[in-house]
This record gives C-alpha cells, structure tokens and sequence, in this order.
C-alpha cells in the first residue's frame, strides 16, 4: 500500500498572489528588445498554481487590452520580485534572449534599485557582504549563513533622510543577484525596506502599504546593435 505521508523535505507553496490592477507600461521598443516598467504586485512569470497566471510575462504574449499589442515570442531574461516595480528588458526573440542571458550570467549587466529603509543609517554609503543561504523551514525566505550562503554583495549610498518617521532613500548596486538579496541585506544592517512582508522589524512593514523597492536604471549591451543601452524608470514613491 503505497504511503500517504508527505516527504519532509518537499515545499509546498500555496502563495495566491493578489489581483494587479496595474497595467505593465512599455519605456522603449525595437525590434529585439523591450523596456519595460513592471508594477509593484505582479508576478514576472506566471506561477505554478493555477491562480497565479497573471504575470508580465503573460500580458505581454497576450497583450493588453487597448494598452499594448502582442508580443507572442517576448521572453524574459531577468525576472523582479512580486512586489518590486521598475524597469525590466524584454527579449522579443530568441536570439536577443540568448544574448542578454549571457550578459547576465556573465555579470555584465548593471543593476541599481531605490529603496526606502527604516530608521537612519549610520554611513552614507557602504557595502553590504552577508552571504545568503535558502531557509528550508520558511519557505519562501532566505536567511544570512556564514557556513552555507552563497557570496552576496551589494553596494549603496544614502541619497536622503527624512523625517517623522525616520525613514532613508537609499540607491543600491546590487553587486550579485541573489533571491530577495538587498531586502535581507536591508534587514540585516538593522534597516529593513519599508513594505516587506518577509525581512522586517516591529514597524517597518506596517510603514508602507507595498513594498517600496523599484528597479530605477539598467545598463547592458544592446543584442544587435551591440551599443550600450541606458534605461531608466521614474521611481513612484
């Protein structure tokens, strides 16, 4: 009689991801590229529940409605956090896909990302180097491992201080692309990114009511033209 126990090890993710009202809004367009700027609150890929198949991924094959065309072959190289919103590139085929997968896998794209972090940090820039490990008994968190985390690196600089309640507007380079790196980072220097739901202290979640994380700029190497590309997104908050 086969056993009906579940494996100890198996995670199960039962994350309904809420309904975004939000249209994904195209920066730029050729005929090989897309950017683009992905609202706070929507998946990049459609998830393996059922429920979640609203994505940008999927309102890009399918369009949307008055608002953008079809993209049938669009391909995402890099994908963002549910609640991060921002810039993204879109591959249109199959050629650029595999170009900007190399230049991420080479490292070779630059990333930067504005945040707003609980209380007021010390120094106004800094490098954060905690390495960063899966928790497999808090699924989908990750956690700071000396002994087991992978390498994580990101650099930031405080562009303002405000007050009431204390609260700093921080620009990071991520250095490394680790899962949910600069919102643990954050965490881990005692200043967890306003909105998390995942890495946060008594007060900071309650601060914000999305997370405020956005993909402010994107530097790369355009798939044909082979010029460099500077995209740029308006941060909302």
């Amino acid at each position: 009689m086969p056993s009906t126990e579940r494996p100890l090890n198996r995670i199960v993710d039962n994350f309904v991801a809420p309904v975004c009202n939000e249209f994904v809004q195209i920066l730029y367009q050729d005929e090989d590229i897309l950017l683009i700027n992905k609202p706070s609150g929507l998946l990049s890929l459609s998830g393996k529940n059922p429920l979640n198949w609203d994505s940008v991924h999927y309102r890009l094959v399918q369009g949307q409605d008055g608002v953008t065309p079809a993209f049938p072959e669009a391909k995402l190289p890099h994908r963002l956090d549910l609640g991060t919103s921002g810039i993204m590139v879109i591959a249109l085929n199959a050629v650029s896909a595999q170009h900007l997968n190399k230049q991420f896998q080479a490292r070779m794209i630059e990333k930067r990302y504005l945040a707003m972090l609980e209380g007021w940090l010390v120094d106004d820039q800094g490098q954060i180097t905690a390495p960063i490990a899966k928790d497999q008994q808090h699924f989908p968190r990750v956690k700071i491992c000396q002994d087991t985390g992978k390498t994580a690196v990101s650099e930031y600089a405080v562009l303002q201080r405000l007050e009431q309640p204390q609260r700093s507007l921080v620009q990071f380079n991520p250095l490394t692309g680790r899962t949910h790196q600069l919102r643990i980072h954050s965490q881990s220097i005692g200043h967890p990114i306003l909105g998390c739901d995942l890495y946060s202290n008594a007060h900071s979640q309650q601060l914000a009511e999305r997370l405020l994380l956005h993909a402010s700029d994107l530097y790369f190497t355009h798939p044909s033209t082979g010029e460099p590309v500077h995209g740029q997104c308006p941060c909302p908050f």
